[in-house]
């Protein structure tokens, strides 16, 4: 083979080579790089139903909740403090909660993760699902016998949103299989059979609550953005919205109390008034998690000032938490208002 011959064979190859590198590795090619191709992708009008008809399934597959507590200050803008954490975020991921003749299972997961954990106590626990309706977040079972018990029970599981984003709650109603069987009771037929079922699942989830899957489903049906929110009136004022029953709000807001360093001093239920004292974070018997928060060793200085926190119905089930100061010539401006107001919103579950 002549030199000429080997040099066209080689650059024929070279120009083939080329061609597969560019056919394969190029801005068009096979195996190009597609992480970018989302930005080229077209935006589609919304699909349109012919009128009278349910639109409700063509819903955004991930929606984007509104978010209430971006509160801006008037005047000089100063960098805010860190708002503070969620206390109890280092407590039991499942706590039983129990209000009068309630009980209920606080979860710190959101619901989407409570949904397919339930499903799998039932299945785990060889009991029968004879109802499922994601959306609403309730689960019923078959009529089973229980150990001990005179007549076959059915349950039923509901999971709602908990107070703060991210976590969820879940109710357990009991029917006895007598009477009337087509709907089910206000309140459970046995409360200790409801309140065992309760115990029973509230365990299972917290042993597997770190491989917890996730259900989609439940979590676009079941809303994920909490029911608890700071909020800015026109007239200025700042305050806390909690969408619930104004007794279970009650009994949130004093325990939240306690939890953020407010000394109850005197209350009137019937008024909606706590009447407190700011004992601050150094009135706590350790250093704990809101020791930097006001970045000084020293107390805070807030510390030691008397406030009235007034809660009133809005719309049921829904109430309006203000903080007030009991004597109007003490030092209280905004900024502190929106401090002590969301060290109390982190507390209330």
């Amino acid at each position: 083979m002549s030199v000429k011959t080997v040099r066209t064979t080689l650059l024929a190859t070279l120009l083939l080579a080329c061609t597969g590198c560019g056919y394969l590795f190029g801005d068009k090619g096979m195996f190009r790089d597609k992480s970018e191709d989302y930005k080229k992708a077209p935006e589609t009008p919304v699909l349109r139903v012919p009128e009278g008809k349910d639109s409700g399934a063509l819903r955004e597959t991930y929606p984007i909740p509104p978010v209430h507590d971006d509160l801006l200050l008037a005047g000089e803008f100063a960098v805010p403090r860190p708002a503070p954490l969620v206390a109890g975020a280092g407590e039991d991921i499942v706590r039983i909660q129990r209000l009068g003749d309630e009980n209920w299972a606080l979860i710190a997961v959101a619901p989407g993760q409570v949904w397919p954990q339930v499903r799998s106590f039932l299945a785990a626990s060889g009991i029968q699902v004879a109802r499922v309706d994601a959306r609403a977040g309730i689960m019923e079972t078959g009529w089973l016998t229980m150990e001990g018990q005179p007549m076959a029970s059915r349950y039923r599981f509901r999971m709602d949103q908990g107070v703060q984003r991210g976590t969820s709650e879940l109710h357990v109603l009991q029917m006895d299989q007598a009477g009337e069987l087509n709907s089910w009771p206000a309140e459970s037929d046995n409360a200790e059979q409801a309140d065992e079922m309760l115990r029973a699942v509230a365990q299972f989830l917290a042993n597997s609550a770190d491989s917890a899957p996730v259900s989609m489903i439940a979590e676009q049906g079941i809303s994920a953005s909490g029911k608890i929110s700071m909020q800015e009136a026109p007239e200025g004022y700042t305050y806390i919205r909690l969408a619930l029953p104004y007794d279970r709000a009650w009994a949130s807001l004093g325990r939240a109390l306690e939890k953020s360093t407010f000394e109850i001093t005197d209350r009137d239920r019937s008024g909606g008034n706590y009447y407190v004292s700011f004992l601050g974070p150094n009135a706590q018997e350790e250093a704990g998690w809101m020791d930097w928060l006001w970045d000084s060793d020293e107390d805070h200085p807030m510390a030691g000032q008397k406030f009235l926190v007034t809660m009133t119905t809005q719309d049921e089930p829904a109430v309006i938490i203000r903080l007030l100061p009991q004597d109007d010539s003490q030092s209280f401006d905004k900024r502190d208002e929106q401090d002590l107001l969301a060290l109390i919103k982190g507390n209330i579950h």
